[in-house]
Parts: C-alpha cells; structure tokens; sequence
C-alpha cells in the first residue's frame, strides 16, 4: 500500500532510494506534458487568434443586430401594422353584427381596405412578419367563408397560426366549414376534429365535438359519432350543445 512522505524525505535504504528517484522522475513527466500541452494551446491560439476573434466578433454582430432589428424596425413595424389594422377590423365587426344586406360590402372593406387604411390583404402583404398580419390571415379567413368563398377561407385560415385557447380552434374548425360547404365531408371532419383537440374550453370543445358528430353521421359513421355526443353529455352539460346531443345521439345509435 502507497504511504506518504514528506517532502524532503530522506531515503532509510537502496529500495527506498530508488523508488523516490521514480517518483520524482514520473512528477517531473507529469509536468513537462502539461507543460507541452499548454505551449501547444498556446501556439494554437496564438496562430489561429484572428479567426477566433473574427468568430466572437460575428457572434457579437449576429446579436447586436437582432436586438436592434428587434427595437428599432420590428417594434415601429408591428405598432404600424396594428394601427392599419383597426379600421380593417371595425369593418368586419359591423359587417358580423350590423345589417345582412350589406355584410358582403363591408367584407370587402374590410379585405381591400378603405379611408385610406389597408384591409386584411394589404396588411398581410406588406407587414408579412407582424402579429397583425397574421391575425390578419385569420379575419380574412372568416371573411371569405362569410361570403361564400370557401377554398380563400381554407386558405387564409390554414395560414394562421395561434396557441389561443379560442382562436386557435376557430380557426380550424372554419377550415372544417369550408370543405363541408364543399360537400369535402371527410376533410370536414378531420378539421373538426383537429379543432376539439387543440384545445379544451367550455365554448370551443362543444361546439366543434357537434359539428363532427353531424358530420360522423353523415358519412354513416355512428361508431365515431356516438363517443363525441357522449362526451359532449357528460363534460359539457350546462353548453347550448348538449341540449342537442341526444337527438344525434338517438340518429347514431339507431344506426348501429
């Protein structure tokens, strides 16, 4: 077993005399390869010293230069892009509450523009990065589908992007009624059911489990129908929804 000795140690015997000659001849080793090893860190630093600085130099630039991107043109553009936004947005509210008549003129208002303010379409145009476009994309999504045109709906929605409880779900359960109105009713459905597992709420959840028990029915799938309705009964009993679900729930279970 090794034992320690301290520094100075006189050697009792030749045995020991010899291995305290190892010992500090292996220390010596020891340091020397640390030592060369330092000395060739060294001249690699030393040698490659301007791309290292060049790199950290980059890394600085890259950084820099997002955080003012960031501050001074990406700020000034979404206020911007917000701003356009809110006649755009009044329209499409007065066309969603106001006279039916005249709901088609003022989605369109609200998709070109007007008092010389962008619609939806110019904002999603000429402020593509911005929050403002995007949540434009989901108003002129529900536009479209309000006027009838179904595949500009599917498309405008499908390219909106959100992890809102509520929005998110809209969106793609409107996707679903486009292609039901397209007589699409497989698509229709998977929409629908995309849209009821993005998301649980009290409103969305419901509403979108319905609309794919109907559509399960139609395509003579009770099998698939019946486990939504029942769902709706039992986790949803105080919605709008589940005041209907029996009656599809007795149209699925008599199709079995």
């Amino acid at each position: 077993m090794a034992t320690y000795k301290k520094r100075g140690h006189k050697p009792k015997n030749k045995a020991e005399e010899v291995e305290q000659i190892e010992d500090n001849s292996t220390t010596a080793e020891v340091f020397n390869t640390l030592d060369e090893g330092a000395s060739k860190t060294e001249e690699w630093v030393a040698a490659n010293q301007k791309y290292i600085l060049g790199a950290v130099g980059m890394i600085a630039v890259v950084i820099l230069g997002y955080l003012g991107f960031q501050k001074f043109i990406q700020e000034p553009k979404e206020e911007e892009a917000a701003n356009e936004m809110f006649t755009a947005q009044q329209y499409f509210d007065n066309a969603v509450n106001g006279n039916s008549k005249l709901s088609d003129s003022l989605y369109t208002l609200a998709l070109n523009g007007g008092e010389g303010k962008y619609g939806f379409l110019g904002i999603i145009e000429n402020y593509g990065s911005t929050d403002a476009a995007n949540l434009s994309n989901y108003y002129a999504g529900f536009s479209y589908l309000n006027m009838n045109k179904y595949q500009e709906a599917i498309n405008y929605l499908d390219s909106f992007k959100s992890d809102d409880d509520i929005l998110g779900p809209l969106a793609l359960g409107g996707i679903g009624d486009a292609f039901s109105q397209l007589d699409q009713t497989e698509e229709a459905l998977g929409y629908y059911e995309k849209a009821v597992k993005a998301k649980t709420n009290d409103f969305t959840t419901p509403k979108f489990l319905l609309k794919a028990a109907i559509t399960a029915i139609s395509l003579n799938k009770p099998e698939v129908a019946i486990p939504y309705l029942k769902r709706i009964k039992e986790e949803f009993p105080k919605s709008v929804e589940a005041n209907q679900a029996d009656v599809h729930l007795g149209k699925a279970q008599a199709m079995k």
